[in-house]
């Protein structure tokens, strides 16, 4: 089987290009905007700054696209929606299009849990839920999960779409890289108090999950939540985190309210979501359809990367 995958230089890319390559059962051809030289030489790379419009071959099987535009920490343009739809949208849509005239038998497209929501208050998201994107980043890729419904629709290209929540590891970046530099340290943190319930994937629960995705017949126009068995607080992620680590947690008490306020005194409200707020995901689907359980616990995962991020900074 060929494989086309987008993102090659990516934190997901790059471990699912290392996990299907040694299985030695595929043959995969990767698209980004430059050169990756950790990958293996048998791997075609493909080149193009543009990257959605450079030609590929015609005998490619199924093509997972993992590029995107993500969450641009400090943000420049005065249109962030523009920018995002011109790749989120635009761009997989070229995309799309390519693999629909090669006759591509299955189109894999990594979205966001962030087209549900950024907060669950009472029930976890479900594949069911209304859609609710807050962000510009997840109205983005919202529409472009509607559009390539519309694209591949009585086509014989099957669409696949995945919406994982926070992809966690040791090298992983943005907040869970802030994050880990924080509990690395002895400060104490004010999650005393703190019950929340948020659901992650593990970066090899996730890679595993799209390998069960690229041929299970049954994940054929399917769209799917996925996650670690388990949510859990952020107190108890610092935990798990700390123990990896070899530390001991030390917590506070500060009242949430308070938190909130303080945060959106100083712009950080978006940050006290993510830390204090729900967000939790039911991923049974995958379990019922697929018969996919994630390999590693939440505590096993939070554990290893809090331990590997140490071995990291050795």
């Amino acid at each position: 089987m060929n494989i086309l995958i987008t993102g090659a230089s990516g934190f997901v890319g790059q471990k699912l290009i290392q996990h299907l390559h040694q299985m030695e059962c595929f043959g995969l051809t990767v698209l980004s905007r430059r050169i990756v030289n950790t990958l293996p030489h048998e791997i075609k790379q493909l080149i193009d700054e543009d990257m959605f419009s450079v030609q590929w071959s015609d005998k490619t099987d199924v093509v997972i696209h993992l590029a995107g535009r993500a969450h641009i920490l400090n943000e420049q343009t005065t249109d962030p929606l523009s920018e995002f739809r011109k790749v989120n949208v635009e761009g997989t849509l070229q995309l799309a299009r390519q693999a629909l005239d090669k006759k591509v038998k299955r189109f894999i497209f990594m979205s966001s849990i962030g087209v549900n929501g950024s907060v669950t208050l009472q029930q976890p998201f479900t594949e069911d839920a209304l859609p609710q994107p807050h962000a510009d980043y997840a109205v983005s890729k919202l529409e472009a999960e509607e559009e390539l419904k519309k694209l591949f629709a009585g086509t014989d290209t099957e669409l696949v779409i995945i919406r994982p929540p926070l992809v966690y590891a040791a090298h992983a970046p943005g907040n869970f890289a802030r994050l880990l530099k924080l509990v690395a340290t002895n400060l104490p943190l004010p999650f005393a108090g703190t019950n929340n319930k948020r659901s992650f994937v593990a970066l090899e629960n996730l890679v595993d999950f799209i390998q069960v995705c690229i041929e299970h017949p049954h994940a054929a126009n399917q769209t799917f939540l996925v996650a670690d068995q388990t949510g859990i607080s952020t107190r108890e992620l610092v935990q798990h985190l700390k123990q990896g680590m070899g530390k001991k947690a030390h917590f506070i008490y500060i009242p949430q309210p308070l938190m909130k306020l303080g945060a959106a005194c100083v712009g950080k409200s978006k940050l006290y979501e993510q830390l204090f707020e729900s967000l939790e995901i039911d991923a049974s689907k995958a379990q019922k359809l697929l018969g996919w359980t994630a390999p590693l616990s939440t505590q096993q995962a939070m554990r290893q990367a809090g331990q590997n991020y140490l071995k990291m900074k050795e």
